[in-house]
């Protein structure tokens, strides 16, 4: 699993509809979740650290969980199937005299176990799948500065920076040197 972070809400230009959108650590990646404006509402909220006067949905959630004796240990992005995204909450007992870690997965729309990470200020991770399907580069700059590197690179290379194993004193038919 890769943790990523919540880069902020975006507009669809096309549509209007509301967009989260998470970056990996390096900010090379980006992956843009469409979502309701209730939800956006709820994470913009969390991201700018609202405290309602009364409990809104996603805060009366982690209040229930932690009720219960749980606490929001991280939450998974683990799914993407036809343009439509999966993810897990996943809980653990809150107490330290347990021995054992007991955890509980829950299914969740993104947009609400998001909400709920940030709230619980737990980790967001997505799977290496959806990461290879879902996300698009961030840091073009960044991505031609390596692709050019890259070229360099193999423009100076010669035969010669290839040596004959032999050469070197090890046999890789015999494997060993």
């Amino acid at each position: 699993m890769i943790e990523m972070y919540v880069a902020g809400i975006a507009l669809d230009a096309r549509t209007g509809h509301p967009i989260v959108v998470l970056n990996d650590p390096s900010k090379r990646r980006a992956l843009p979740i469409w979502i309701g404006m209730f939800e956006a509402n709820a994470i913009t909220r969390a991201l700018d650290n609202y405290k309602p006067e009364r409990p809104m949905t996603h805060d009366l959630l982690l209040s229930s969980i932690v009720g219960l004796g749980y606490k929001v240990k991280h939450i998974e992005i683990n799914e993407l199937s036809s343009n439509t995204y999966f993810a897990t909450i996943v809980l653990q007992v809150n107490d330290p005299e347990q021995k054992t870690e007991e955890t509980k997965a829950i299914d969740a729309r993104p947009s609400d176990a998001i909400a709920l990470a940030l709230r619980a200020k737990a980790p967001i991770f997505v799977s290496p799948q959806v990461v290879a399907e879902g996300t698009i580069p961030a840091d073009f700059e960044k991505d031609e500065e390596e692709a050019e590197e890259f070229k360099k690179f193999i423009d100076n290379l010669k035969a010669s920076d290839f040596q004959d194993l032999k050469g070197e004193g090890k046999n890789p038919q015999s494997g060993s040197e």
